[in-house]
Parts: structure tokens; C-alpha cells; sequence
């Protein structure tokens, strides 16, 4: 064979070389960084679409109970005509239930943070629903028999008792500590509803709700 053909094959075979080592470098340079790289990296783009998924199941269920709180309550009212007098207490079970109108949740308010696999969510206000009572459980008890049974003192006592009632209802409902337990049940539901998907997918997180007058709330 001429040398000047051995000397083309020579460099054609070093030419093949050069690139299946070059290719072999980069093959395993790109699972060397896969390796590397932090798993939480490679999860996002699906965390992204697990996350739009669990807020569009999450907003469908508009405005929901969260918690209920029963409470009993005692109001007086008392009247005064023509030196009589008269006092009526009206005692008075209801039911109180605590909702989150989940409609007004949206993509702004669910963050993920890779680095620390850490899921934030900023959920809307508890509201809390009318009271709810059932009459056959009031009762009523009463003092001043004379101005009870003239003058419709009676029913005027009742009237004012029925307006007391409701912000004595409310003013419970409202409670420090009502509130914190309404608060803990909606935040382990919500946790719940978004963590669990993400687990099915074999991706590990921690999830943070959050309500907006709570520290770092962004609501």
C-alpha cells in the first residue's frame, strides 16, 4: 500500500478515536452531573405540574367547613314599668362552623423552595358561617310574674334576649383558642392535600401552610 494512503488511514482511525473518547467524556460527564445534582433539581419541573394539579382540586371545593364549634350560651334582659319589674334569661345551644373559601387560592400563593424541598402554602381567612340553632333545645326562664303576663313584656324580653344572642354566639366562636383549632385542622387538611400527591410520586417534601396573619405570610 503507498505510504501516502497509510498515512490517510492512520489519521482517519485517530480522527475516530478522538471523537468515541470525546464522546465517552461527555457521556460521562452528564451522569456525573446527574449524579451530582441535587435530586430536588430534577423533581421541580414535576412538583410544578403535581402542584397545579392538587390547587385545581383544591379550589374546586369553593367554600368549605374546615371545623364546627358548639356553644352554649346564657342571655338576661330586664324591663321596669310602673314599679314592677321583670328578667328573663334565655339559655341557648349553637352550632358555629368554621369555613375557607378555597375559590380564592391561587398559583401566587404556593411556593417550593428546591434547596430545602420545603412546599409553602398561604391559605385565605377562616370565616366563620351564622349561627345555627335549634329551638326545641332553648330554654327560658323567668322572674316578675305580674309585668311577665301584662303589657307584653314577655314577648319584649324575648326580642331582646334573640338580639343578644347572636353576638354572644360570636363573640365565643371567636375565641383565641377556637380560632387556633379551626386553624389547625384546615392547615393539616391543606398539608395534607398537597403533600400526598407528591409522595405518591416518590418526591419527598415538607409542607407550610400558612394564614395571612401569620409570620411570613404573603396574603
Amino acid at each position: 500500500m503507498p505510504a501516502g494512503r497509510r498515512r490517510r488511514g492512520t489519521l482517519v482511525e485517530s480522527v475516530r478515536s478522538f471523537l468515541a473518547l470525546l464522546a465517552g467524556l461527555l457521556l460521562g460527564a452528564g451522569a456525573l452531573w446527574l449524579v451530582l445534582k441535587p435530586a430536588n433539581d430534577l423533581f421541580e419541573p414535576q412538583v410544578e405540574t403535581i402542584a397545579a394539579a392538587s390547587l385545581d382540586a383544591v379550589r374546586a371545593q369553593n367554600r368549605l367547613s374546615v371545623f364546627a364549634g358548639r356553644f352554649t350560651v346564657a342571655v338576661t334582659s330586664r324591663a321596669e314599668r310602673l314599679g314592677f319589674a321583670a328578667e328573663k334569661t334565655m339559655i341557648v345551644p349553637a352550632t358555629v362552623k368554621y369555613e375557607i373559601d378555597y375559590s380564592q387560592l391561587s398559583a401566587g400563593d404556593i411556593s417550593w423552595d428546591p434547596a430545602t424541598a420545603r412546599m409553602v402554602v398561604d391559605l385565605p381567612p377562616i370565616e366563620l358561617s351564622e349561627p345555627e340553632i335549634d329551638m326545641s333545645d332553648v330554654r327560658d326562664y323567668g322572674e316578675g310574674a305580674v309585668l311577665l303576663t301584662v303589657g307584653g313584656a314577655n314577648e319584649a324580653l324575648d326580642r331582646a334576649n334573640r338580639r343578644k344572642v347572636r353576638a354572644a354566639v360570636m363573640e365565643e366562636a371567636g375565641s383565641e383558642l377556637m380560632l387556633q383549632m379551626a386553624r389547625d385542622s384546615a392547615r393539616s387538611a391543606a398539608a395534607r392535600s398537597f403533600r400526598l400527591p407528591l409522595e405518591a410520586a416518590g418526591i419527598p417534601a415538607q409542607v407550610i401552610v400558612r394564614f395571612p396573619d401569620e409570620s411570613g405570610s404573603a396574603m
